[in-house]
């Protein structure tokens, strides 16, 4: 190696995996992490699970990033699920798979992947230093040649910008990244919300709170127009839906409304059923309570806290006995069933998602090298560009791969 260093700027998981990966390859290597150790938000992810990974296929993995999914080829050519997996291994975490595939430490603790990560780089080489924050990228020529601290001091190297996204602020992602990237020229997609809960009008979601719902399908319309739907769990709040079915959706959500679109989530809560199907049960179950309330007849339908809202919206008296029922109630009902309605008024704030949508525009990025095509020397890995998934483990491979194919990038160019 030529006596120069690599300067890795954050210490989540694309930081730490471009760190380790660089001195691995016997970089001198710094990583820098402004807040008083590295990792904060991994050791958070997944409700302090850490869904590391996803066990699909390559090309059903990139298609849960959308249109700029094809960016990530490389980097998982270079390093994917089974590369991780390994190395985890002999960091001694055994790992487990769930439904969807989504694979989690087996001891489920977020904060032990964290602190063996950490363990890894520092073994590797890396010279971790924190409260150090990046406040301004030097380049001369077009060449970065190091990077000025906010107490003044300089750091001379090639550099990595892993600083991650601008949600949960707490933990250190307060977007320095795309600022530091814009001040070199770098087009920073416009940074919004994605993985975030929704607000409703009005409150009936609210006089649902806590309830949580298994195996039913959203659809997202926009316009009146349906777009796309998600199967599984849900959440009702005291703002409105959450839950892994609204999070995956709402990156779509707040695009449209930024757009001043009209936004609806509509619930079907019988999504193994289609109408003649789910019409016929309901024949059954009224003829079967015939002599009972309809309130009674919905406990074999739904959760007890859903059934006074059903009563409400679908205009049937509580009381009214069930051999009363006529068909036009009936239909009302079903409709219901299949059609839950909520008006979407917008999401919690950016602090409060799961990822940073919006970034480092990636046509400004080699995807070979995850070097930038405007400065030279800089680098680019994880939440800081412009790429964002469902939920499922995708966000956190892309970290882990676009920071190890940065890391070993940038050896490389040291060589």
């Amino acid at each position: 190696m030529k006596n120069k260093r690599i300067i890795v700027i954050g210490g989540g998981p694309a930081g730490l995996l471009a760190a380790g990966t660089a001195a691995g390859q016997g970089a001198s290597t710094l990583l820098l992490e402004k807040m008083e150790q590295p990792g904060r938000k991994l050791s958070i992810t997944g409700k302090g699970r850490c869904n590391l990974t996803n066990q699909t296929d390559l090309r059903d993995f990139v298609s849960h990033f959308g249109d700029n999914g094809s960016f990530l080829y490389q980097a998982f050519s270079r390093f994917f699920i089974s590369d991780l997996l390994s190395l985890l291994h002999t960091l001694s975490i055994e790992t487990v798979v769930e439904r969807g595939g989504r694979v989690f430490p087996a001891n489920m603790d977020a904060s032990e992947v964290t602190r063996r990560l950490i363990g890894w780089a520092m073994d590797q080489g890396v010279v971790i230093r924190t409260h150090s924050r990046a406040q301004e990228l030097l380049v001369q020529n077009g060449h970065i040649h190091g990077v000025k601290l906010d107490r003044g001091e300089v750091v001379e190297g090639t550099v990595i910008l892993a600083s991650g996204g601008a949600s949960y602020t707490g933990t250190g992602s307060s977007g320095d990244g795309y600022t530091l990237a814009g001040q070199l020229g770098h087009t920073v997609i416009p940074i919004r919300p994605a993985l975030v809960p929704l607000k409703t009008a009005g409150d009936d979601a609210q006089r649902l709170q806590g309830l949580s719902l298994r195996n039913v399908r959203a659809s997202l319309w926009i316009d009146g127009q349906k777009t796309i739907d998600q199967f599984g769990e849900m959440l009702f709040t005291h703002f409105g839906i959450s839950g892994p079915i609204i999070l995956t959706i709402s990156g779509r959500v707040v695009d449209a409304l930024q757009s001043n679109h009209k936004v609806e989530i509509a619930i079907d809560l019988k999504p193994a059923l289609d109408e003649q199907k789910l019409d016929a049960r309901l024949l059954r179950e009224l003829d079967a309570h015939g002599r009972q309330h309809f309130s009674t007849m919905l406990r074999t339908l739904l959760p007890q806290k859903m059934i006074p809202l059903c009563v409400e919206q679908v205009n049937v008296a509580a009381d009214k006995m069930c051999s009363q029922i006529d068909s036009v109630e009936r239909k009302r009902l079903l409709r219901w069933l299949k059609d839950l309605r909520f008006q979407i008024t917008g999401s919690l704030p950016l602090e409060a998602a799961i990822i940073t949508a919006g970034g480092v525009s990636l046509d400004e990025v080699d995807p070979r090298t995850m070097q930038s095509r405007i400065v030279e020397g800089l680098y680019f890995a994880g939440e800081v560009l412009d790429v964002n998934a469902d939920t499922g483990g995708y966000n956190l491979q892309a970290a882990f791969s676009t920071g190890w194919l940065a890391g070993s990038s940038a050896a490389k160019s040291l060589a």
